[in-house]
């Protein structure tokens, strides 16, 4: 007689639950599943050291180009100490970034001093990056951010032969009435952007034009200047301002703001202006408008590598 088999049917009401998958050698799919498992272990524990790795090397340009550019802030030589000091980072810090520096030639050390200097690959970097300064290009994002937010006529202008010229222009949709355009000359005595050339250009070219000027003025214009000294006074306020504003002086009606555009060792390379119709605009370098056109400028200014000299302290 043959033993009798029997079936253990699930107890009625019970929830069937799923049979976790088994670990067993040979279990159907088993192997594959394994095999998914590790691929994942392995891939998660190689990418955690990989992607530290590529942070720290980030981390070690970042703080390279710190020490570069502190280097090249402090006019392009320092001792260790004082570059230290401008960065904020340890000596010992400071001094393996400089030797990784060295290493690929933007950094050279004096032999004498000590002192660290930039070397001959930022320079030929340098010489690279002034070949593409443009200051036409560089302020014309900035006219075009003061043509939108103050609804006014701008322009930049630089110094030809035969004065300040202006060489871009931006007009709002409804622009004020002017006679000038691109290629214009101004006026160096009666004009915002003329005044700042005068005033920050230590030009004997610049310096005759207003002379001649001075002497074919009418008693009206020459009453709005100093009359012991109209080209001097008017020379040493624009330095303090930074700028100049004119009222009803160039044009009839037409009041203008002038800064000035700097390039890379701080020459004035062109002067950004804007302006508008006297009864409507605050012609003042500390109104809204004034701080405006002194912002842009000197945002153009930073785009050709201007950088406003340390305090003697610093």
């Amino acid at each position: 007689m043959s033993p009798m088999t029997t079936s253990k049917r699930p107890t009625a009401g019970r929830p069937r639950s799923a049979a976790p998958l088994s670990r067993t050698p040979g279990a159907p799919g088993v192997a594959a599943h394994e095999h998914a498992i590790d691929a994942l272990d392995a891939t998660d524990a190689s990418e955690a050291p990989r992607e530290r790795g590529r942070r720290q090397r980030v981390q070690s340009a970042e703080t390279g180009m710190v020490v570069l550019k502190g280097l090249a802030r402090l006019g392009g030589r320092a001792s260790l100490t004082a570059l230290a000091l401008h960065v904020q980072q340890s000596p010992a810090k400071v001094h393996r970034y400089l030797m990784s520096l060295v290493e690929e030639g933007l950094v050279a050390q004096d032999a004498d001093s000590q002192h660290y200097h930039l070397g001959l690959e930022a320079m030929l970097i340098g010489v690279a990056a002034m070949r593409q300064a443009d200051p036409v290009r560089a302020a014309e994002p900035a006219l075009v951010r003061l043509r939108e937010a103050f609804d006014v006529t701008c322009f930049i202008a630089v110094m030809g032969n035969k004065g300040p010229t202006i060489v871009r222009f931006e007009e709002p949709g409804l622009p004020v009435t002017i006679n000038v355009r691109i290629g214009s000359v101004m006026s160096v005595l009666w004009s915002a952007a003329g005044r700042v050339f005068l005033g920050l250009l230590d030009d004997p070219q610049v310096l005759a034009m207003a002379e001649s000027e001075w002497t074919q003025a009418s008693p009206e214009h020459r009453a709005q200047l100093d009359a012991a000294d109209p080209i001097g006074s008017l020379r040493a306020s624009v330095r303090t301002a930074q700028g100049a504003c004119v009222r009803d002086t160039n044009l009839t009606g037409i009041s203008a703001i002038a800064a000035p555009v700097f390039n890379y060792d701080g020459r004035l390379v062109g002067v950004i202006t804007a302006l508008g119709a006297t009864g409507g605009f605050d012609a003042r370098m500390d109104s809204p408008i004034g701080e405006a056109v002194r912002r842009e400028a000197m945002a153009a200014s930073y785009a050709l590598g201007y950088r406003p000299p340390l305090p003697a302290d610093a």
